[in-house]
């Protein structure tokens, strides 16, 4: 008999016809015993909780909760992983479309590898489901990992659409705390201190790109367009993106949340040596020349091109600047 699996879907003023589909792909699965659990985040949007109360009344798997007030997508996460009982657990976006086996092949890899946590390629596609790059990995350099890696204490692994956990993972993330910045991060990393994890280089869902995306896998140059609009262009304005958003919030804030949550000593300390580095480069306004310090705790496979950025940004602000400009 197969396993249950718990879906945890959240929403919030969600574009209805990319939920749809997103929950016509999930409720069609090659595996059918799974469980969709979703919640709103005070939405405030009648006609999305029509469409949301009609998928309940029409199919017993899914189970809905509409929030009293706005919670934010973490606290939403966390709702939802207390509501889920299955031995194992996949988090969904409510705009992506999942390829029919995407359930399928991600518990099979689970098994089989016996491992806490897998997760798998993506096409990225467009607000008209257009194949934008048909690769997510190999778009974004994600770092590969099978079994466990210094990577999962330093590098977010795998986005948290891509990913499917076992409820060992769910029991130690919960409650969360304060220094929770990404519920994926988390999986990645409490995984890596477990088991282990595995990824399956195939394709298995639609990763939608679009303008109200959270995050949504935009790349650096998305981003530098974004900031400057906002703040403009000099390298005061650099050197505060650099900080803000991406030393501490794509590396430090991570860093502390893992080593708050880490039990493993060796971890613990791999952690503390991280955040005093990344602590260090926040003081650099020109030039930082601990390179080494940088491949101890970001080096590794299938990360040539992010190393490459990365590095100018890290320890050659200044050359960086040049690209922000």
């Amino acid at each position: 008999m197969e396993d249950k699996i718990d879906i945890l879907l959240a929403t919030y003023k969600t574009n209805i016809e990319f939920l749809t589909k997103q929950i016509d792909s999930i409720l069609t699965q090659s595996y059918t015993n799974i469980n969709l659990i979703i919640s709103d985040d005070n939405s405030e949007d009648i006609e999305l909780k029509e469409v949301l109360e009609n998928y309940e009344k029409k199919d017993e798997r899914v189970k809905v909760f509409f929030q009293e007030k706005n919670i934010g997508y973490i606290k939403n996460f966390e709702f939802l992983l207390t509501k889920s009982d299955a031995e194992y657990i996949m988090f969904s976006d409510h705009d992506d479309i999942w390829y029919p086996e995407k359930v399928e092949k991600s518990i099979k890899e689970l098994l089989e590898e016996n491992v806490d946590c897998v997760y798998v390629n993506a096409n990225q596609i467009d607000k008209d489901d257009k194949i934008i790059h048909k690769n997510y990995f190999k778009y974004k350099n994600v770092p590969l990992i099978f079994g466990k890696n210094k990577l999962g204490n330093s590098r977010c692994i795998g986005i948290g659409c891509s990913q499917i956990f076992t409820k060992k993972i769910k029991e130690k993330m919960l409650p969360f705390k304060e220094s929770v910045i990404a519920h994926d991060w988390l999986v990645s990393f409490l995984a890596n201190e477990r088991k282990g994890l595995a990824y399956i280089d195939e394709p298995l869902f639609g990763y939608r790109l679009h303008e109200t995306n959270v995050f949504g896998g935009r790349n650096l140059d998305q981003n530098l367009n974004r900031w400057k609009e906002e703040h403009g262009n000099s390298y005061k304005s650099y050197l505060k993106y650099r900080k803000e958003k991406v030393i501490d919030k794509a590396y430090l804030n991570g860093a502390i949340m893992c080593y708050e949550y880490s039990r493993v000593e060796e971890n613990k300390k791999f952690l503390e040596k991280a955040i005093n580095y990344y602590k260090n480069l926040e003081e650099s306004r020109y030039i930082n020349f601990h390179f080494i310090k940088y491949f101890k705790f970001l080096g590794g496979h299938n990360l040539f091109k992010k190393m490459i950025k990365e590095l100018v940004i890290f320890h050659f602000p200044i050359i960086g600047y040049i690209k922000f400009r």
